[in-house]
């Protein structure tokens, strides 16, 4: 069955130009269509990698992910698995001749457990039964067993309450701490690691297997995760230490190779305040103060890994509109790139036997194939799995622009052109501004959610401005919203629209307004402050900060932009409410879209409510949609092509005045569907 997966997906990918087709543009549909890759992961010996390739299911109406396997040489790409509710996280045996993975196989009410597949491939086998969902592998050195991760089960008494409906709980208090596992290969024999009132965040079993770097965190709730610490224990849950002890969260916690350090990384400064771009730390495993790994590498990181000697860190860094892997000197603090180029660095992880680096890089004409890189070598190509995109499709341009900022710093951007676009034209103009907002727009193919290309098909310039608040541009820039959100940020947003409209491509009369989280909140700011928008569309954006910092699950960097809570005595509500849309609503003439889903807990459906109501009362076109069962990023495949078809309706109703016809789902393409009818 593998094989025959395999050939149907190449035909899949080849087909086009087995016809001789011409280029032609992306469509909604062919933009959800577009296989993906992840997780990548070397094989011990360096001579084959494995990875997750997700596609869209419609009748599933889902993605699924299945694991496939190639040769380095990019020889042999065959799909391990074809599990009808996917597979993900591989993770190659010690000796390379199997490969766990997790996945839910079974009737509805069955969980993820640890599935084992041999290399040559054949019919998995369930490695655990575990009561709760599992996750987090790690293989121990030796193979002879896995470490995971799981929840605690429901008691006896709480089935039973469950199962009479008996179900009152209390909210904040709805939870199952998390601990560390561990599960024999050969007898499937499981035993419990952690023990106590605490969950375990994430893990790393040290090379050596005799020990474990860990983040320990008062519960799993996202609000707790800025009051992790990181601890070290025995592999079999002994001699637990303590390593920080503060008010910030840590991620990464890793052991040296020679058993005398940890690494971590902590998004704050040298005395562990928060709120500043990621950086490296490193502690006695045995306790004792933590530092910064290199005081004079300001570079924002993403993650790191000790070398195999322990000499070096390899880093992903973040510059910005790109990501690139380095290597960090522990001696010194040298860095030394080890890639350059117009991507952003994906999936990747350090195989320590193989002495190789894995990772996809998302260009602006591939979102994902993966590359190796040798010690001292450069990155060579493994798949080429998604490459017929360029050939198939007319892609839109990409570049990347700087332009001033109001008080005279320098932001800088990503411009995407119009499919064919010729120098002198002014074309009307899209502004996405990016979640986070601790993070940044990079190079790159781009996602569903923004669908560039198909705005690029549409005739559309997009302009993704990495404005004030944004990673990878130094702790000032980053800090500028501490003590004060919309200080600079949307200002920068606005001055990158004046240098796009100067330099003759967009046309000033004829732009939207777009994005999703932080990109919302910054979507509900703008058309408060300016009319310069024709239309809009904001995707669980904040309209009321007091009310926000209630309603959401997380408020560990509300705080410090705010300059305190709105609980506290003498508490700073004047701020929240000055840095607040709501405040400013009464300005708004922009016909504007709201989208949330209905289970959203980080910005939940009533600050969209709130904004949706304030413009519908004061006259403003206006529409809002929720999505059933939907988290914070939607992930149906339905959800997802409604929430393009309605945003393109919008922007072309009221941007250009063209008339829209919706894409329908591949196999209800000949039904006629009722659709929302628009103002």
């Amino acid at each position: 069955m593998s094989q025959r997966h395999a050939a149907a997906l190449l035909v899949l990918l080849v087909a086009p130009c087995a016809a001789a087709q011409a280029p032609r543009a992306f469509s909604i549909v062919d933009l959800l269509n577009v296989p993906r890759i992840s997780e990548p992961q070397l094989r011990p010996d360096g001579k084959q990698v494995v990875y997750t390739l997700s596609e869209a299911s419609w009748k599933a109406g889902k993605r699924v992910s299945h694991i496939w396997r190639v040769n380095v040489d990019g020889t042999g790409n065959v799909a391990l698995t074809s599990g009808s509710d996917g597979e993900q996280s591989p993770r190659w045996s010690p000796d390379g001749r199997s490969i766990a993975f997790l996945a839910k196989r079974g009737d509805a009410d069955a969980v993820t457990q640890v599935f084992v597949i041999g290399n040559d491939g054949g019919e998995a086998r369930a490695l655990t039964s575990h009561a709760t969902a599992v996750s987090n592998i790690q293989w121990t050195p030796d193979g002879a067993a896995l470490f995971f991760l799981a929840s605690e089960p429901k008691t006896a008494e709480e089935k039973a309450r469950d199962k009479a409906k008996d179900d009152v709980y209390a909210f904040d208090e709805d939870f199952k701490q998390r601990h560390l596992w561990r599960v024999g290969v050969a007898d499937k024999s499981e035993r419990r690691i952690s023990q106590g009132d605490f969950s375990i965040a994430d893990y790393e079993l040290a090379r050596d297997g005799k020990a474990i770097a860990f983040h320990r965190a008062p519960s799993p709730r996202i609000a707790d995760g800025g009051l992790s610490e990181v601890w070290v224990m025995a592999a079999d849950g002994s001699s637990p230490v303590q390593i920080t002890a503060n008010a910030v969260g840590e991620t990464g916690a890793s052991i040296s190779p020679d058993g005398k350090l940890v690494l971590f990384q902590s998004g704050s400064n040298a005395a562990f305040e928060p709120y500043f771009n990621t950086k490296l730390f490193v502690a006695p495993v045995g306790g004792g103060p933590a530092r910064l790994l290199a005081p004079g590498f300001t570079t924002d990181v993403d993650s790191a890994a000790w070398s195999k000697d322990g000499k070096a860190v390899y880093v992903l860094a973040n510059f910005g509109v790109h990501s690139e892997l380095l290597s960090l000197d522990v001696a010194t603090g040298k860095a030394t790139a080890l890639t350059e180029g117009r991507h952003a660095v994906n999936g990747w992880s350090f195989n320590d036997d193989a002495n190789q680096q894995v990772f996809g890089l998302d260009e602006p004409d591939n979102p994902g194939d993966i590359y190796v890189l040798a010690a001292g070598g450069k990155p060579q190509r493994v798949t080429r799995v998604l490459e017929s995109l360029a050939r198939d499709y007319k892609l839109a341009r990409q570049e990347r622009v700087a332009w001033k900022g109001q008080d005279g710093t320098t932001v800088e951007g990503l411009l995407y052109y119009p499919l064919d676009y010729q120098p002198g034209q002014r074309v009307p103009l899209v502004v996405q501004t990016h979640g986070g907002p601790q993070s940044a727009d990079k190079f790159g193919f781009g996602s569903w959610g923004s669908y560039n290309q198909v705005l690029a098909a549409k005739g559309y310039a997009v302009l993704k401005p990495n404005y004030r608040g944004s990673t990878g541009y130094g702790d000032p820039f980053l800090r500028d919203m501490v003590g004060s959100y919309f200080k600079n940020s949307h200002l920068d947003v606005m001055t990158g629209v004046d240098h796009v409209i100067q330099m003759g491509v967009a046309d000033g009369d004829r732009m939207a307004k777009m994005g999703w989280s932080a990109g919302g909140h910054m979507t509900n700011k703008v058309i408060t402050f300016t009319n310069r928008f024709k239309a809009a569309a904001s995707g669980a954006g904040a309209a009321n900060w007091v009310s926000m910092y209630a309603q959401s699950d997380v408020r560990t960097y509300r705080t410090p932009w705010f300059g305190g809570t709105p609980w506290q005595a003498s508490a700073p509500i004047d701020v929240y409410w000055e840095h607040s849309p709501l405040k400013y609503v009464a300005n708004v003439k922009t016909p504007t879209l709201f989208l949330v889903g209905e289970k959203d807990v980080r910005v939940p459906p009533p600050q969209s409510v709130e904004m949706y109501r304030a413009l519908k009362a004061n006259g403003v076109p206006t529409k809002l949609y929720i999505a059933p069962r939907e988290p914070h990023g939607w992930t149906e495949l339905r959800h997802q092509l409604f929430k393009v078809n309605v945003e393109l309706e919008w922007f072309e109703k009221y941007v250009t005045g063209r008339a829209y016809t919706w894409e329908k789902v591949p196999e209800d393409a000949k039904e006629k569907e009722p659709r929302p009818v628009t103002p």
